[in-house]
Order: structure tokens, then sequence, then C-alpha cells
């Protein structure tokens, strides 16, 4: 805050810092420097550049026609920088309400992005030519969309063969729905509801949700239909937190608990 004029926001910053090869990369300092570079073995200033708000948005990293960017979201919009120097490749304008909080999700050369308070969500194409990259709009749903809306509040979908996944919905909590959405088309392909708020990340060939009663689900990354694998009561409490999973073993948290589960093959053979 005081080394480079931060200027911090509702609820404060809450966006993880993201290291990509040699460098942690940050945001949040004032004008000029609101975007940060910071060499990851001595602290050092690699480089500083914009004038942009931050939200509570992790930055992402992605190459895109060849060229390594990361890609923060900010108060307007996707704001992508080349990951060497900071050096601006490609802005796309996007609403602002109260908060954004989920992290851009880049797929060959469409990056989606949404947000609640009635924003909503939509994909852009990147594309490249002489005079630079170029971010394209291709389809948008607003978030008073209802069934069909892809609005996430704060959990970030997860990606795979053309779909994402995850908790698209907006202070449904308890009863909110995970979703299957066609990434080229913004199309939903299924939805089941009683997940709430909570946060879904992929392992294999699943994906495994934490709803915010903290039930753990594991349920196949198909656009075929809802198939759930496996279901288990891991903690009481709220769960507005993401599960980690190493070595065979499930982490989660709530307000009230934390818990481990043994799910690996070992355990699984006894």
């Amino acid at each position: 805050m005081k080394d480079f004029a931060g200027r911090n926001i509702s609820w404060q910053n809450a966006a993880s810092p993201l290291i990509e090869g040699n460098l942690v990369y940050v945001a949040g300092g004032g004008a000029g420097q609101s975007i940060i570079a910071f060499n990851k073995q001595t602290g050092a200033v690699a480089w500083k550049a914009h004038d942009e708000t931050i939200t509570h948005s992790t930055p992402v990293a992605a190459t895109i026609h060849g060229v390594r960017q990361v890609i923060f979201f900010c108060k307007s919009g996707l704001v992508s920088v080349d990951a060497k120097d900071g050096k601006l490749l490609w802005k796309r304008p996007f609403k602002f309400a109260v908060s954004t909080a989920m992290t851009p999700i880049v797929a060959g050369d469409l990056v989606f992005c949404s947000a609640g308070y009635g924003v909503g969500g939509g994909a852009a194409r990147i594309s490249k030519d002489g005079a630079g990259f170029k971010a394209e709009e291709i389809w948008f749903v607003p978030g008073h969309a209802g069934p069909d809306a892809v609005a996430n509040h704060w959990s970030t979908p997860v990606y795979k063969d053309g779909h994402l996944y995850g908790m698209f919905q907006f202070k449904e909590y308890g009863s909110g729905p995970l979703k299957c959405v066609e990434l080229a088309t913004g199309k939903v392909k299924w939805t089941h509801a009683g997940f709430g708020p909570g946060n879904a990340i992929l392992v294999g060939s699943n994906v495994l949700a934490l709803s915010d009663a903290g039930e753990i689900v594991v349920v196949e990354a198909t656009p075929a239909g809802y198939k759930e694998v496996s279901r288990a009561k891991a903690v009481a409490g709220k769960c507005w937190s993401t599960p980690v999973v190493s070595n065979g073993r499930i982490y989660v948290r709530s307000t009230k608990e934390g818990a481990c589960l043994d799910v690996s093959a070992k355990t699984a053979q006894r």
C-alpha cells in the first residue's frame, strides 16, 4: 500500500499472486503501477505499469497465438499484458457491478469471464494480425437469463473438452445448481440443483464439487448429462472455499471445520 500507492477495494484485496516463470504478478497499485511483476527470488520489481482498478479476481497466465501473457479481470474488464515486460496486448471491456471474483478461463483463442450482481457471462475470441491482438465478443448471456444464465458469483468453473463445469449461480444458497456449459456457444448442456455457491475442481475426468453445505460430490465431466459418481458429507458449517486434492487425499474446510479424506487406491482396496 505504501510503496506502490495501493488502492484497496470493498472487502479488500482477495486475489492470489500468480507465479509464472521467474516472476510473481500482483495487482492493486496506483496509477502507472497498478499491475506489478516482482522477481520471485529477490522481490525486486521487474516491471510495473497501467492504471487499472483491481477486483477480487486472480490473474491467469496463458499462451495465445504463441505469446505468453497474463490476463487480469479488472474493473474495466479483461486486461492482457505481455508476461515479459507488462506491455498491453489487448483489452475487452466488461461490465462491473459491486464485485467481480472468478478467474478468466482460457481455451485456445477463447477467453470466458463472468460476474454476478446482474452482470452475466460470455466469451471472447482473441485474434492476432500485423496490428496486434484483438478481442471480439462471440456470445454473452445476461445475468437475468434464468435457467440459461452463466454468471458466477465468485466460483471459477473448470474447463474440459470444450465445456465448462461449475457453480453458475448468484446467491442461490443451498439450492444453486452445478451446470455444464458449452464454451463456444454459451449453451447450458445440463444443470443439477442442490449445490449452492460452492466451488469445483477438475480431477482427471471428473468434477469434484464442494457444496456450500459441506458435501463433496464427484460428477463425470461429460456434456451428455449429470452423472454422479459419489457423494459424502465432509464438514459442517458454511463452505465458500475450494477443495484441494493431493496424493490421494481431499482437503476441505468450512467456517466451522476442516477435514481430510483418504480416497487413494490403496484405501479403496482395503
